[in-house]
């Protein structure tokens, strides 16, 4: 019998508690890898060139609190600004949702906006059409294909912010943003349903260039301060973050659990392992008695231990990174994340963790080993 033999031999002796080991390792890193996708998206917007360029201006005050749109007229003329359109989120209900609909509309000036959503890929026919009905919309491919609508269909949204609901009628369909979810009606139809009262939601700002737009942002900034509707202008990428840390800390949340579910799995695992070398005490004396030195002890306890905390980590994760790579997520989660993409660097973290762990669940065990003479591990009882 070889030595790897040996060590396989010991490792799956009691099958029962192997299985559960290597399970509970699995598990464990299957929920951490999930956990590190999961605050990645969150706290890691998409920022692509596009977002680089784009700008929110919203109220000093509130994000509640509306914008007048005598405004636009200051936007267009500050330097490096090249395109300016109003955004105001409408944030309606779509028939059969009760409390959340999964994506959001927006009401823009199609004009206007039209080099904001350059990334944005429209037939032109499409594109014409919505410019020319103001009760029209273009929705997102991935919204489009999870709920089947098609051009000509009519969308109906209940109010939630707003006092008035939407009817509109799908004229195109876009793709090719970072976010191909969202649905943008015109904001003229907006005004009218709400009797024009002369406000917007947010302004939607494109910079000249990406060197140009933190002084963009600046000029935003200058242009309206001490006067009766201050802004608070940034880039799109620290507004999708603002609404995060609305959420509270998520970071240090899932960060938290994260570090709970890998204590628990330590305690467990050097549990398992402390269980089955104490079951093995007669037998390593007997090694020890024919010669075995205490290193070669300690080896075939980390091997056993090593490898049955590396077959669950490759069980684990890499079972979730089999699973997030296969499985449409933006569908799973209603809407909440567009992708979960498993990086190498959380694989490189879940197989540390998985090294770590085996080192330490075979230290106590070879402690008592170093611990123990021939005859009182004879005397131990199985």
């Amino acid at each position: 019998m070889t030595l790897p033999t040996f060590i396989l031999k010991n490792a799956v002796r009691n099958k029962r508690r192997a299985t559960l080991s290597v399970l509970s390792v699995a598990v464990s890193l299957f929920l951490l890898v999930m956990l590190q996708v999961a605050l990645r998206e969150l706290t890691n917007p998409i920022d692509d060139e596009g977002s680089s360029l784009r700008i929110i201006v919203r109220s000093k005050v509130s994000l509640a609190q509306p914008l007048p749109a005598r405004q636009l007229q200051t936007l267009e003329r500050i330097p490096g600004v090249a395109a300016v359109s109003p955004f105001s989120f409408f944030g309606g209900l779509y028939k059969g949702d009760e409390k959340f609909t999964s994506f959001a509309q927006f009401a823009i000036d199609p004009q206007r906006a039209q080099p904001l959503i350059a990334d944005a890929k429209v037939p032109p026919e499409q594109l014409e059409a919505w410019k020319a009905d103001r009760t029209s919309c273009i929705v997102g491919k991935l919204t489009a294909d999870r709920y089947g609508m098609k051009i000509g269909d009519r969308l109906q949204f209940t109010g939630q912010f707003y006092p008035c609901d939407l009817d509109l009628r799908v004229a195109g369909i876009y793709h090719g943003t970072a976010d191909d979810r969202n649905v943008m009606f015109h904001q003229k139809y907006l005004d009218e349903l709400l009797g024009n009262p002369g406000v917007v939601g947010t302004w939607w700002v494109r910079a000249a260039s990406i060197a140009e737009a933190p002084q963009v942002t600046d000029r935003i900034n200058q242009a309206f301060a001490n006067t009766s509707a201050e802004v608070r202008a940034e880039s799109e990428r620290a507004f999708v973050l603002g609404f995060v840390s609305m959420w509270a800390n998520i970071k240090t949340l899932i960060s938290g659990i994260s570090i709970v579910v890998v204590f628990a799995l330590i305690l467990v695992t050097v549990s398992t392992m402390s269980m089955a070398i104490r079951e093995r005490f007669r037998e390593l004396a007997i090694l020890k008695a024919i010669g075995f030195r205490r290193r070669d002890l300690f080896v075939l306890i980390l091997a056993e231990s090593f490898g049955l905390a590396m077959l669950g980590a490759l069980v684990g994760a890499g079972g979730a990174w089999v699973l997030f790579h296969n499985i449409n997520i933006n569908q799973l989660t209603n809407g909440l994340f567009l992708v979960f993409e498993v990086t190498p660097q959380m694989m490189g973290l879940a197989f540390a963790v998985a090294a770590s762990l085996g080192l330490l669940a075979a230290a106590l065990p070879m402690i008592n080993v170093a611990r123990t003479s021939v005859v009182q591990g004879l005397k131990t009882l199985d």
